[in-house]
């Protein structure tokens, strides 16, 4: 699927929050995939068609869709 969003995903902060930008926008800070979803929903993509793991929708910077807590050392 090709996506016109540009979405990238930073590393977790120090409670495992990351923030999610959108074309150049803070939208917020997620907490999980769900809180991501929701983002990507305001975004106006639809989150039962969103693969999390997709590269060419999502940049993971620090850890894929599954890391949701902090890496000791990183800030």
């Amino acid at each position: 699927m090709d996506y016109e969003l540009r979405v990238i995903v930073y590393p977790p902060d120090a409670q495992g929050g990351r923030r999610v930008r959108v074309d150049g926008t803070i939208l917020g800070r997620a907490l999980g995939p769900g809180d991501l979803l929701e983002f990507l929903r305001q975004a106006g993509l639809d989150p039962d068609n969103v693969r999390l793991d997709d590269p060419l929708l999502i940049e993971w910077r620090g850890g894929g869709p599954a890391v949701w807590t902090p890496n000791p050392g990183e800030e």
